[in-house]
């Protein structure tokens, strides 16, 4: 029995890279049919290398690849280091093969515990009107 607020991780990131490969754990595959259907998903993980007090205290950060950004709170960031290390990420699927799935464009680190999956939709996922502060609309350096 699961109690609540705990997690259940479903799966995790086996490769990463340009592509990444995510196992789903057996118990969890047959939640994957029609997966596939869709051609973006989005993936929660565990940042599990900031899973210590010292990250999990971070409140304030200047947000990462945007040097010239100016402090903020962790909650206005996508800072890995925050109160509950939980990642999210919206992911090209390249294939599902089995409980085996390649994406493009993960931002998980290899071994991260994968929370959920979930089906990218356009009409829900995106809202052309969101207003965002300045330094988020320049491209960091890659």
């Amino acid at each position: 029995m699961v109690k609540e607020g705990q997690l259940k991780f479903i799966g995790r990131v086996e490769s990463a890279g340009e592509l990444s490969k995510v196992k789903v754990f057996p118990e969890f595959c047959r939640g994957l049919q029609h997966l596939d259907d869709f051609s973006y998903v989005i993936i929660v993980y565990w940042f599990h290398v900031r899973d210590n007090e010292k990250e999990r205290s971070v409140l304030k950060v200047v947000p990462r690849r945007h040097p010239s950004a100016p402090e903020v709170g962790v909650f206005a960031s996508r800072s890995p280091s925050r109160p509950n290390p939980v990642g999210l990420c919206v992911t090209e699927l390249l294939e599902k093969k089995g409980c085996i799935l390649t994406l493009k464009g993960l931002d998980a680190l290899q071994n991260s515990p994968i929370i959920d999956i979930k089906p990218y939709i356009p009409r829900l996922d995106s809202i052309s009107e969101a207003h965002v502060p300045e330094w988020t609309t320049r491209r960091p350096p890659t």
